[in-house]
């Protein structure tokens, strides 16, 4: 297989090299691609060093696969060349998620409507990942009728230039900023841009790709976006409000035996899920389980993801396993 990926000087990029490591992928050819400052510079993949690739030596070379994270303009101009020389592109950036032709895959739940025809596939945002491959068992049993999300995200989400201003404020230095305030010791409400009702983008993509992932547009979802100076992956507080009635212990042994899902949660000794504890790994960790008894058919949890990797990079390099095991591409 020939396989590119785009934006492989960045953070998700970087860790899409590490994945397709892992995994082994049987990559036959890697096609390392980046903006024209980075053409001609190299990455390391497999102990091998390969130099990086304009844009257009990219689609002329013609991968199978193309990973894409390099951000929705980029993807928006570069995505249909590559589709129309063949190339299966799928794309991290939020530019394709609500396009109704295109399908949003998290391969858990609905890898299985991937045809040879879909040659650009969305991978979802980070923290919809994490909460969806938790919810769709559920829904699935009980039926979902409303998500009330609080979440705790990493500054990594952000990118390099976060990680810069929390390392700089840290050590009390001045230096470039990804935030319109301080991340140091502080909290910010205010994940991507403030759109004209009120939220952000971030839980504006909680509220309709979960609906779009679940297949379902009756289940209502509200959330606030929150960041926080941590390293290590997302942390989301969900409520969950059902259709039918439930039991903790049945909700416990349905996630434990959900694939890529990791329940911590035993209060008794401390264990829960956190992102300290989440770092580097690809499975979604759940825990504080726990009936909220101010209201019917409904259940409190607590969700933990590293957010480069099954919230970005191990989810798309997933949807790549997905496609060559069931031959389509």
């Amino acid at each position: 297989m020939k396989i590119a990926v785009v934006g492989v000087t960045g953070m998700v990029g970087q860790v899409m090299l590490r994945i397709l490591e892992e995994r082994n992928l049987g990559v036959s050819t890697l096609i390392p691609v980046a903006s024209e400052k980075s053409v001609g510079t190299e990455v390391t993949f497999k102990n091998k060093q390969h130099k990086v690739v304009s844009m257009q030596q990219a689609i002329e070379m013609k991968p199978d696969i193309a990973l894409f994270s390099a951000g929705g303009s980029v993807s928006l101009e570069f995505a249909p060349q590559f589709a129309a020389v063949g190339t299966t592109v799928i794309d991290n950036s939020s530019a394709f998620r609500m396009d109704a032709d295109k399908k949003l895959i998290v391969p858990e739940i609905n890898a299985s409507s991937l045809t040879k025809e879909d040659k650009i596939i969305a991978n979802p945002n980070c923290s919809t990942i994490q909460m969806v491959a938790t919810m769709a068992p559920l829904h699935k049993k009980y039926g979902i009728k409303r998500l009330v999300i609080s979440t705790y995200q990493s500054i990594t989400g952000t990118g390099v230039k976060a990680v810069e201003q929390l390392e700089n404020e840290f050590q009390g230095k001045k230096g470039p900023m990804a935030y319109p305030y301080q991340i140091h010791k502080n909290a910010i409400p205010h994940c991507d841009v403030f759109e004209e009702n009120g939220y952000t983008k971030e839980e504006m993509k909680l509220v309709n790709e979960t609906q779009k992932i679940l297949d379902d547009r009756t289940i209502a979802v509200t959330a606030t976006a929150v960041r926080i100076p941590v390293v290590g992956g997302h942390s989301e507080s969900v409520n969950v409000e059902f259709r039918n009635e439930f039991d903790e212990s049945a909700v416990r042994r349905l996630l434990s035996d959900t694939e890529g899902i990791t329940v911590q949660d035993n209060i008794d000794v401390n264990v829960y899920p956190m992102p300290l504890m989440a770092h580097g790994k690809d499975d979604v960790f759940v825990g504080r389980i726990r009936r909220d008894y101010s209201q019917e058919n409904t259940v409190n949890m607590w969700i933990v993801s590293d957010n480069l990797r099954k919230g970005a990079a191990t989810n798309a390099v997933q949807i790549a396993e997905y496609l060559i095991t069931n031959d389509l591409v």
